[in-house]
């Protein structure tokens, strides 16, 4: 086995796999800024699946989400029987959040790509990849230049994880959409 499968499998189980090290880093990340640029991915198999180069231009961050915070305080005497609900469900994954909090912090780049760092009982750490748009290594690379034409990436649902948000990632029978809309897709193909 190469040294990334064994990074793979040390992954995915974390808590076991990492051991010590885990609870260390939590510690340490809790310690932190909620956006703080790091020099090395922390899991670089899946930085570097995701597109990742250790090339000037490419700019990794790790931000931390607050967890919760999806339910409005109870409403004592409403007006309606509808009024009186709890439950506030968010239109984006932490994931998503995470990535347009790193690319309004970093307004020069544009969000290629992030993956899970960690957890705790109150915060969740994503790693964010944020390509330089305009460095020109990266405007020269066959294979990452495309994204100088394409601004506000994260901000209008265009990255893998707002795509999974927003049920655009699988398709349903055969090869049918299934988001946004089943009912309007087959009107519009007849």
């Amino acid at each position: 086995m190469g040294m990334y499968k064994y990074i793979r499998e040390a992954w995915k189980r974390p808590k076991e796999g990492l051991g010590e090290l885990w609870q260390q880093r939590i510690v340490q990340w809790r310690q932190e800024p909620t956006t703080v640029r790091i020099d090395n991915p922390t899991r670089i198999d899946r930085a570097r699946s995701l597109g990742y180069k250790a090339k000037p231009g490419f700019v990794i961050v790790r931000q931390r989400v607050d967890r919760g915070g999806r339910q409005n305080a109870q409403i004592r005497h409403p007006r309606r029987p509808k009024a009186m609900s709890r439950r506030k469900d968010l239109t984006m994954n932490y994931q998503s959040v995470a990535e347009n909090r790193a690319a309004r912090k970093y307004p020069n780049c544009e969000v290629l790509n992030s993956y899970y760092a960690g957890e705790d009982g109150l915060k969740l750490w994503y790693e964010v990849i944020l390509v330089d748009r305009v460095n020109p290594s990266i405007i020269s690379d066959p294979q990452i230049g495309w994204i100088f034409a394409h601004k506000g990436r994260s901000e209008r649902g265009l990255t893998s994880a707002a795509r999974k948000g927003r049920g655009l990632r699988h398709k349903g029978k055969g090869s049918e959409k299934v988001r946004p809309s089943l009912r309007s897709h087959h009107r519009a193909g007849n």
